[in-house]
């Protein structure tokens, strides 16, 4: 089977990670998304099944820890799953391309574990905490409550940020997805 590279990109949710692997996506036929399996509701009508996550049950979830179906997971929010499923790489890597994520912080430190020189992690953040709120608040996704939770969160992630090769400040969001093509078209050259 074709072993290929993997891309990380990880973040505070709000930061424009997702912004970010969808372009690269939609520019570089050479990567393959890896889709995230959790226990979360859908958020709207337009997230599906097997497209933008797989959403398992919390007992299929638990089901597939038991049977080391996950490179990586992680309870992320209380009751809420999040994880790589093993087939998900296997099943990009058969198509001969190359994977891209787009996980938490700690997930992302985890894949960067797993694939090693063969991975590249990308850490994005915006330029303050204030700018996160308002980006997370614009979602109109978010409780009160779910809304300090993210920002708590997020203060704590940013404590990570030097344990990845490389971030990215997403302040002007052209700039950024010129930056990204560039991080993945050198890391894949090489």
């Amino acid at each position: 089977m074709h072993k290929g590279k993997a891309i990380i990109f990880s973040a505070p949710s709000g930061s424009g990670k997702t912004t970010i692997v969808r372009h690269l996506l939609n520019t570089n036929p050479l990567l393959g998304f890896s889709i995230s399996a959790c226990t979360r509701d859908k958020r709207g009508r337009n997230e599906e099944n097997g497209k933008d996550y797989y959403f398992l049950s919390p007992e299929e979830f638990k089901s597939k820890i038991d049977n080391d179906e996950f490179i990586e997971w992680e309870e992320v929010y209380a009751g809420n799953f999040y994880g790589t499923l093993k087939s998900e790489i296997e099943r990009i890597w058969a198509q001969g391309k190359h994977v891209i994520f787009d996980v938490d912080v700690k997930g992302g430190l985890q894949l960067k574990e797993y694939f090693g020189d063969r991975g590249l992690a990308v850490f994005v953040k915006v330029p303050s905490l204030e700018v996160l709120k308002e980006r997370l608040t614009d979602r109109n996704t978010e409780s009160d409550d779910s809304l300090s939770q993210r920002i708590f969160k997020a203060k704590f992630e940013l404590t990570f940020e030097n344990k990845f090769d490389i971030s990215i400040v997403n302040e002007d969001l052209q700039t950024s997805l010129t930056k990204a093509e560039e991080l993945v078209n050198n890391f894949l050259q090489s």
